[in-house]
C-alpha cells in the first residue's frame, strides 16, 4: 500500500468499495453516495483512487452491469472478506460502534466479544441478493438440522435477517407452501436465479404481524433485586416492550437469553421473564 495513513474517512469508503463489490457483485456510484452522501464526482473519484492507489486490479468495469464487478483475482486489501462485514451494513444498526467493530476500525479501551463468523461464501450470497433486490426464485441446495440430509428448494426470498446468533433469509418455499426461515451457512453450491415471483414481502403474514414482547424480571425476585434488573435493562415501570414482526419473535428472546420453555427454574438463570407469553405462543 502506497500511502499510509489514509484518511478515516475515506478509509470507510474504501472498505465500503470492497464489501459491496464483493458480497454484491456490482459496485455504482450510487453506492457511495447514497451511504455517505458525497457527490457522484467525488465517488467516482474514490472508486479510481482505490483501483490506483489500494488495489489494482481489483474491480473490472462491466458495460452490461453498469458498474464494477470484482476480478477473478480480487483480493480484499483493507478488509477481511466476511461475510459479516456486508450483512452488518444491511442491519443498518443505530450502534455505529458494532460496525466499525466489525471494520477494525481500531478503539482503544474498548471491546465486543462477537460471535463465531458463519461460513457463508460471496457466491452464494450474492445471487440471493439479487433475487431479494429484482424479486426472483432461486434454486437452492440445502441441509435442514432436522435429517441432516442435503435438499432441493425452490425459495422466493425477500429478507436478510441478522441476529446475534445467525443469519438467515426469509424466504416462502415451493416445497413447504409457506414462509421460512434459511440458514445462509447451511445453503449449499451457487443459487441459480430464476424467473420473477409471486410471493414476495407482502403475503407473508407472519411477517406483516406487529407485536410487542414485554418483559419483566422474575416474579421470585424480591423488590430491591427486581429494580436491578429494571435498571439493567432500561424498563419503564417495570417493563421492557419491543416491537417487532410475529416470525422475528424466537430471536429476540433468544438475544434476551430466554428460554420459555425454563421459566419454572432458578430465577438466577435468566433473571427475566416474558410478560405477555400467552399472547405471543400462537406464534411460537
Amino acid at each position: 500500500m502506497s500511502k499510509w495513513p489514509i484518511r478515516w474517512d475515506l478509509l470507510f469508503r474504501y472498505r465500503m468499495i470492497e464489501i459491496i463489490a464483493l458480497w454484491e457483485g456490482r459496485l455504482t456510484t450510487n453506492n457511495l453516495i447514497q451511504s455517505f452522501g458525497i457527490g457522484r464526482q467525488q465517488a467516482s473519484k474514490d472508486i479510481n483512487s482505490y483501483l490506483a492507489e489500494i488495489a489494482p486490479g481489483n474491480l473490472i468495469y462491466d458495460k452490461h452491469l453498469k458498474g464494477y464487478k470484482p476480478s477473478d483475482s480480487f483480493t480484499p486489501k483493507l478488509t477481511r472478506g466476511h461475510a459479516d462485514e456486508y450483512l452488518h451494513i444491511l442491519s443498518r444498526t443505530e450502534d455505529m460502534m458494532v460496525t466499525f467493530d466489525q471494520l477494525d476500525m481500531g478503539f482503544e479501551n474498548t471491546t465486543m466479544i462477537c460471535p463465531v463468523t458463519r461460513n457463508i461464501s460471496p457466491e452464494i450470497l450474492r445471487p440471493l441478493v439479487q433475487a431479494i433486490r429484482e424479486k426472483k426464485r432461486v434454486d437452492i441446495s440445502y441441509t435442514p438440522l432436522k435429517n441432516g440430509e442435503i435438499v432441493e428448494r425452490i425459495i422466493s426470498p425477500h429478507t436478510l435477517v441478522c441476529t446475534p446468533l445467525r443469519w438467515h433469509v426469509r424466504a416462502y418455499c415451493e416445497h413447504s407452501k409457506d414462509y421460512r426461515d434459511f440458514v445462509l451457512s447451511r445453503i449449499h453450491n451457487i443459487p441459480e436465479v430464476n424467473n420473477s415471483t409471486a410471493y414476495g414481502k407482502s403475503a407473508d403474514t407472519l411477517w406483516n404481524t406487529e407485536v410487542n414482547i414485554e418483559l419483566m424480571p422474575d416474579a421470585r425476585f424480591n423488590e430491591k433485586q427486581k429494580a436491578v434488573i429494571e435498571k439493567d435493562y432500561g424498563m419503564s415501570d417495570g417493563i421492557l416492550s419491543i416491537a417487532t414482526n410475529a416470525s422475528l419473535i424466537r430471536y429476540i428472546l433468544d438475544t434476551y437469553n430466554i428460554d420459555i420453555h425454563i421459566q419454572k427454574s432458578n430465577p438466577q438463570g435468566q433473571q427475566i421473564i416474558v410478560k405477555n407469553l400467552e399472547k405471543l405462543m400462537m406464534y411460537l
